[in-house]
């Protein structure tokens, strides 16, 4: 079974500057002269990891990753209360790609993403077809409200009730007909101590039920102040607007793309973004090469999604682009 490459460093990296007051970092690994791929992190809001950059071989690949507006080393920080995120949408990232594109001379590239990656690499793709030469999309989110409904407010709460009481603490019973506008309403006040309360829960309920098998250490990982405010205001003000798309879009739009070469990679047990959108996808995109991993969740970490985006990535490696 396929694992990760061995770790590796950047050759280069920077800030670049996408205007409305915001710099996303970004920085390129592998071998300059290589295929390039560009890594879209989840979320929204998550940021890049080391690890990321080691699910393409170095030797063969130009490997691009950025952290998303107002997350990871990107500047300024959603942590800040102070950071407003009105100029931080799903179009505004699919124009912060092509910057970065042209910033870095790239003509095509091959587009990675995995849960909110997916989302995004869908738009990304749907607008911009000719600069796309492969998609690879893992754990498939298109934030529809059933999919959003289904994590936040009436679904996997029936796996996960233990943890569910957590995420639903820092809400007074009366509020809770509506938990996204009620998180939302902390995260964006004025109350410090009930903002971080809220972004701790809202943090923790996700990464406690993106593994098949809990992983504590990932869960403490997100009760971290920083992180876990800026995850949660973004996510939730991407959420709150339904990613800006409209109804069914990145589905309704797959005639955009069809001819793009794909793979879809999905955990049968994944508990965020469940395996019904992901089966929608394929429905209306058989061409794309469709996996259903039996033994995994959600995160790309989980053993046999893993495989499958590894051997993905170096089954394109050699690949001639179309067109």
């Amino acid at each position: 079974m396929r694992t990760l490459y061995p770790p590796i460093e950047p050759y280069d990296s920077g800030l670049l500057d996408v205007g409305d007051g915001n710099q996303i970092h970004w920085e390129v690994c592998g071998n300059p002269e290589g295929k390039p791929a560009v890594m879209l992190h989840g979320g929204p809001g998550a940021g890049c990891s080391a690890k990321h950059r080691r699910q393409w071989d170095p030797e063969r690949y130009r490997i691009v990753l950025f952290d998303q507006r107002n997350c990871g080393r990107s500047l300024p920080h959603a942590s800040d209360p102070a950071t407003d995120l009105a100029t931080n949408t799903t179009w505004h990232l699919v124009a912060d790609m092509e910057k970065l594109r042209e910033h870095l001379g790239i003509d095509r590239w091959q587009v990675f993403g995995g849960s909110w990656g997916s989302a995004l690499a869908l738009a990304y793709a749907q607008r911009h077809p000719d600069r796309t030469t492969e998609l690879i999309l893992r754990g498939i989110f298109t934030l529809r409200p059933q999919e959003l409904h289904w994590f936040y407010q009436d679904g996997a709460c029936y796996l996960f009730p233990d943890r569910w009481e957590s995420f639903l603490a820092p809400i007074p019973a009366e509020e809770r007909g509506d938990l996204m506008a009620a998180y939302r309403r902390r995260l964006e006040g004025q109350d410090g101590e009930a903002r971080l309360a809220a972004a701790k829960a809202w943090a923790q309920w996700e990464a406690g039920a993106i593994t098949l098998l809990p992983d504590p250490e990932l869960v403490a990982s997100f009760g971290e102040d920083k992180l876990a405010v800026s995850f949660a205001r973004i996510e939730n003000h991407y959420f709150h607007h339904g990613g800006w798309f409209e109804p069914e879009q990145l589905i309704r739009d797959v005639d955009k793309i069809r001819h793009i070469p794909a793979v879809i990679v999905q955990g049968r047990y994944d508990a965020c973004t469940p395996a019904a959108t992901a089966w929608d996808l394929h429905r209306a995109w058989p061409e794309a090469d469709f996996h259903m991993i039996h033994d995994a969740g959600h995160a790309f970490t989980e053993p046999g999604i893993l495989d499958r985006l590894i051997e993905a990535t170096d089954g394109f490696s050699q690949a001639v682009p179309r067109g």
